[in-house]
């Protein structure tokens, strides 16, 4: 589904922090991988694997760490700690 080397965004279009975390994205200029729970909602399995919850979004980042319903600064922490941004 996604190689290693890249960012993952499990969300919703109807869940506000995913709107809110997609966009940070966006403006920080980090590419990612969105994926649609609702298009494609067998992935909702994937992401509680990964997170172990049912919360989104889970973002999931190239060194295998995620995030779970991310602040802004946990996301910007992170990417910088990546050297991404």
């Amino acid at each position: 589904m996604t190689s290693p080397s890249s960012l993952t965004v499990f969300g919703a279009d109807w869940c506000r922090d995913c709107v809110r975390t997609k966009r940070q994205l966006d403006d920080l200029g980090v590419s990612y991988t969105y994926v649609d729970l609702v298009a494609d909602p067998a992935a909702a399995d994937v992401a509680r694997d990964i997170s172990g919850r049912t919360n989104i979004p889970v973002v999931l980042y190239p060194d295998a760490t995620h995030h779970v319903e991310p602040s802004n600064a946990a996301v910007e922490s992170k990417l910088r700690e990546l050297s991404l941004i």
